[in-house]
């Protein structure tokens, strides 16, 4: 079992000094990664300045060794899956092979998501995953979609981490959909239940979900005995 911290990159001392400093501090004090969650207003709230977590995990990246950074998520439909997918591979290197991609809808109500279609965000999230895992093999790709239209493109730097850098998925692990999607890629990063009423994710959640998993996988937590988490398979 290993143990994360998750935080914003909002309010007084989380622009990219601060968090390069808690970044250390958390691997000082034997934390195995450091986790940042991924606004440009973080939760709607303009009281608070909001720091781009990918300019903070660079710094993350610079003052750090050992711990693991990423994004617990980065909401894809907002981004180009190929600016994400160069950066991702930067970080990586950065890091020398510590990043982890954590990646969802994003929140509906967020104003930099056009009209906020859960469907379409779902359609925008697939498609760019697959547009990011194509381009992260440094090989010439082509893709056709519903968004997005690529036709022999290439990124010729790859990651440090093979075969990718690990993809973690968010989202409620109870829609169907959402749990195919963690299924396909490396690991769960998900909740349980809707936002405005989350319920607990328990040992039984983590055996399900593993079970209709094959080979490595991570699973992410919060809350809970971690004990319990440990002896059903939660990483």
């Amino acid at each position: 079992m290993r143990y994360s911290v998750t935080v914003g990159a909002v309010g007084p001392g989380r622009d990219p000094r601060g968090l390069a400093e808690l970044a250390r501090a958390a691997e000082d004090s034997g934390w195995d990664a450091m986790f940042l969650e991924d606004y440009l207003v973080y939760q709607g709230d303009t009281t608070q300045p909001t720091y781009d977590p990918w300019i903070c995990l660079a710094a993350m990246a610079m003052a750090t060794s050992r711990i693991r950074i990423g994004t617990t998520v980065t909401p894809l439909p907002r981004r180009r899956p190929w600016k994400v997918a160069a950066e991702a591979v930067a970080l990586d290197h950065l890091s020398n092979g510590r990043f982890v991609l954590g990646v969802g809808i994003g929140d509906p109500g967020d104003p930099f998501l056009g009209d906020g279609d859960p469907k379409v965000l779902a359609e925008l999230l697939d498609e760019g995953l697959e547009v990011i895992d194509g381009l992260w093999t440094g090989e010439p790709f082509s893709f056709a979609g519903k968004h997005y239209h690529l036709d022999h493109v290439q990124l010729t730097a790859r990651p440090v981490q093979t075969p990718r850098i690990p993809i973690w998925v968010g989202g409620n692990m109870l829609v169907p959909a959402v749990r195919r999607r963690i299924l396909r890629w490396d690991g769960s990063c998900a909740y349980k239940g809707p936002t405005d009423a989350s319920q607990q994710i328990t040992p039984d959640d983590v055996r399900a979900l593993l079970a209709e998993r094959d080979g490595s996988f991570d699973v992410k937590v919060s809350g809970g005995d971690p004990a319990e988490f440990a002896v059903a398979g939660a990483t």
